[in-house]
């Protein structure tokens, strides 16, 4: 079974806000090897952890487990709570998503157990159960692992297809495939790893969240998805106002590349990522100096835009770039980090491909 990473095109903290996102899978991915095995326990280990979990799904209810294992097993217990009866297993879990780079090593760990679960109960992986996977995952990291995840990431690793972004609609839940060919056009979507870890787990997306709730609180909303810019100006708290700004700008901004997407206007897409990006740094205040630094210098490298990716505090950025500057570009970076005296970044893949799938 393999689950890739993903990267968000545009589309950042809307998931919980009943908003509109815009990611793709990435080639990066979690494999699983999966054997049934006669009677339980089921059995979990993985080549990037040296401890392993070992017990039933209820064992990994919230509460009862941590660390890593919390991701993975507890797609067992979300199974199980889903009224899934899945056979016990030896499964062995491999990944090439970086961790802490923001690029949902997560999700694509829990999506992974997912399919080879459900492969392993004889399930066939239609779309009505990708679609209930994508809760079960959702559920796994914000019940057991204690993740305050809005869905993007399970819904990008389950439901994607290659050579397309996933049009995400948080308010009524609808998915749709938006085609991305940047290789027609002669471009590439470069990602790179700051290496400065981040985790969904440590108090500044939480935060985050928490003010966006009361934002939409003070205006008299369910959630920022139905305010305006006019709405949002009312807001008499500084702090809240620019979270709530941020927030309705972005949902603009998702709708505005999707409308570049199907007018191969690249140059378009180009500005709204790096408007993204300084709407992220300024009001949302989810940037560091790391990540603006690969921002600032893809552009200047001739990137037609360039902004960070994920929950921030760390991770990953993106830059759209011309085929013939990546590697002038993947350079420069380089040398940025060397001169600012930070441990070197790495480079993946942005090409956008398939969602979990038995291989």
């Amino acid at each position: 079974m393999r689950a890739p990473g993903r990267v968000n095109l545009i589309g950042e903290h809307t998931d919980y806000n009943a908003g509109l996102c815009l990611p793709v899978a990435i080639p990066a991915a979690t494999t699983a090897r999966a054997t049934v095995l006669d009677q339980g326990p089921t059995r979990i280990a993985s080549a990037q952890q040296d401890d392993t979990w070992s017990g039933v799904a209820a064992d990994a209810a919230p509460g009862r487990v941590d660390g890593w294992a919390a991701y993975a097993a507890g797609v067992l217990w979300a199974l199980e709570q889903a009224g899934y009866v899945i056979p016990p297993l030896d499964l062995a879990l491999d990944s090439t998503v970086p961790l802490g780079a923001g690029l949902s090593s997560s999700a694509s760990l829990e999506a992974a157990v997912a399919v080879a679960a459900v492969t392993a109960a004889g399930l066939d992986l239609d779309d009505d159960l990708r679609r209930a996977l994508v809760e079960a995952c959702r559920r796994a990291e914000t019940e057991v692992a204690g993740a305050p995840t809005g869905g993007l990431d399970q819904s990008a690793v389950l439901l994607a297809r290659d050579g397309h972004a996933l049009l995400l609609d948080f308010a009524d839940g609808s998915a749709e495939h938006v085609p991305v060919d940047v290789g027609a056009a002669g471009l590439q979507l470069l990602v790179v790893d700051t290496r400065v870890s981040h985790a969904l787990t440590d108090g500044g997306y939480g935060s985050r969240r928490d003010q966006c709730e009361e934002a939409a609180r003070r205006l008299g909303v369910g959630s920022l998805r139905e305010s305006t810019p006019a709405d949002v100006a009312t807001l008499d708290d500084d702090l809240l106002r620019r979270r709530a700004t941020h927030v309705v700008s972005e949902n603009t901004r998702v709708e505005k590349a999707v409308h570049a997407l199907r007018a191969g206007d690249w140059a378009e897409l180009g500005r709204l990522f790096t408007a993204s990006h300084l709407s992220l740094r300024d009001d949302f205040e989810v940037s560091c100096a790391e990540l603006d630094l690969v921002v600032d210098t893809a552009l200047q490298t001739g990137a037609l835009g360039a902004r960070m990716t994920g929950g921030g505090f760390g991770g990953s950025a993106i830059a759209l770039v011309p085929a013939e500057r990546a590697d002038a570009v993947r350079r420069a970076v380089d040398v940025a980090f060397v001169r600012g005296g930070l441990a070197a970044p790495g480079h993946l893949d942005g090409t956008p491909s398939a969602g979990a799938a038995p291989v």
